[in-house]
């Protein structure tokens, strides 16, 4: 599965903004009591936590629709609560949402509550008070005609199970089948060992626990999360497995191929629903017309921003796009390279399989016959690795009023573009010495030169490598250009 650039990330992220999207799950009211721990109990060798504030959030179901909000989507959303102040609390805070809500009521049937106690923001206890028996048949049928009409209009489906008593497996095939007759994609965040239950979904969202529990298999490699994630497809009849993986990322399992991706979060402080904003953003990118690697590589990002802070959180589209213009930058600084951490960069590479290609130039004010020639030179390799002239050489070569730019300035512009995948700073005025040291499998120049007059020709062809002159994009170049500004 080919790799997408986060700035072309951020563009889709746009195609999330009022993505209809029905949710269909077990609804919980989250509770969070905050405090200082000052002293140990003389009862008991435990803390005594002095009450400072306490808030409540939707939690489970509830949870995901509160990301679908925040991603800009339009969630249609469905539950059942129990006729009592919780439920009451739960229906005002969906009412607080602006979501479209069909909450079915069971007289004598609690709501779920789940209390979690925080010191420092640290938690200390959390306290459920839930059943998790079948709901009514009557209140089951509510729900899916209800959720069957909400289909008619939908981009996506999310069925939200946290074996709670609500999607039982009639109701969860009945809610697939008729997604399925609509041709609305299904996403799944599943309980228990049995997947079959789900069979027709597009996707479903384990972590890498519940995998391991549903495959009886182990999830501790990639290796092992990929074979996991093709006998869960083979098992449950769904097109996809995603799974999450915590401080590992997550692993996009379809077809034949798997999508490895690394954690983007850069502290964590609790996990606590980043499975509901997982299944929340794939949701909301499916329903918006993205692939499905797309969407989980959104999923991925805010999933990073949700850890990152304390309880049932959120992560808003504007969250992401910041994220996303963070990950560009990263990515660019993590594009340069010394001589030794490119030669490492390198030697991993090629343990994948992977085609290395190498061009190289002063890159002084970056111009459309550059880019042609960078996009080019991507074509005829798996890595490209540009070799930068440094200031010193761009000054002995192009003389004493060379660079424009000094060599952090192009380094990190060259370090931007998707096409490059490293850059590396060499000073002499050739690059004979780091082709050498590179070994490169495709040397690219320019088409203005002939195969005999590039340098690190003979050594590359000599170690079964090729060369490839690269057509010109006419009317361009940085001398020129600067001619113009002087005149």
């Amino acid at each position: 599965m080919a790799d997408t650039p986060a700035a072309d990330l951020g563009e889709l992220l746009g195609r999330l903004a009022g993505a209809p999207v029905v949710c269909v799950g077990d609804l919980m009211l989250d509770r969070f009591v905050y405090g200082s721990v000052g002293r140990i109990s003389p009862e008991a060798p435990i803390p005594v936590l002095a009450i400072e504030r306490r808030t409540s959030m939707l939690g489970g179901a509830g949870n995901v629709a509160r990301n679908l909000a925040a991603l800009g989507a339009v969630p249609h959303f469905l539950a059942a609560v129990g006729d009592d102040t919780a439920g009451d609390e739960v229906a005002r805070l969906l009412a607080e949402l602006g979501a479209s809500v069909h909450l079915a009521r069971q007289p004598g049937r609690p709501t779920t509550i789940k209390t979690r106690y925080f010191a420092a923001n640290q938690q200390l206890l959390r306290a459920d008070e839930e059943t998790a028996e079948p709901l009514a048949q009557p209140v089951l049928d509510q729900i899916a005609e209800h959720a069957e009409a909400a289909l008619q209009g939908a981009g996506a489906l999310v069925l939200s199970d946290y074996g709670k008593g609500l999607l039982t497996a009639d109701l969860t095939g009945r809610l697939i089948d008729a997604a399925r007759a609509l041709g609305v994609p299904v996403v799944v965040d599943p309980k228990g060992r049995d997947f079959s239950r789900y069979r027709g979904a597009r996707v479903i969202t384990p972590n890498r626990a519940e995998a391991a529990l549903a495959s009886d298999l182990p999830t501790e490699t990639d290796a092992q999360v990929a074979a996991a994630g093709q006998a869960l497809c083979a098992a449950s009849g769904a097109e996809a497995i995603l799974i999450t993986r915590s401080q590992h990322g997550m692993s996009l399992i379809e077809g034949a191929g798997t999508l490895h991706l690394p954690a983007r979060a850069r502290e964590v402080f609790d996990v606590s629903g980043a499975g509901d904003t997982v299944v929340a953003a794939l949701a909301a990118a499916l329903a918006g017309g993205l692939a499905l690697p797309e969407a989980a590589r959104l999923a991925n990002v805010a999933a990073g921003i949700v850890v990152g802070k304390v309880g049932t959180a959120t992560a808003s589209a504007d969250e992401v796009l910041a994220a996303l213009h963070h990950q560009d930058l990263w990515r660019a600084e993590h594009k340069l390279l010394s001589l030794d951490a490119a030669q490492s960069r390198l030697a991993d590479w090629r343990a994948r399989g992977q085609r290395i290609g190498f061009t190289n130039g002063c890159f002084d004010l970056l111009h459309p016959g550059h880019l042609s020639l960078l996009a080019e030179a991507r074509g005829q390799c798996d890595r490209l690795v540009v070799g930068l002239n440094s200031d010193a050489s761009v000054k002995r070569l192009k003389g004493p009023e060379r660079p424009i730019q000094n060599e952090a300035a192009r380094a990190t512009v060259l370090a931007g573009l998707a096409a490059v995948d490293a850059v590396v700073i060499f000073a002499e005025d050739t690059p004979l010495s780091l082709i050498k040291a590179l070994a490169p499998d495709v040397l690219v120049k320019g088409a203005d030169y002939t195969e005999d007059q590039v340098v690190g020709a003979a050594e590359v062809k000599a170690r079964g490598g090729r060369v490839h002159l690269a057509r010109l994009k006419e009317g361009h170049s940085t001398t020129s250009t600067v001619q113009r500004l002087k005149g």
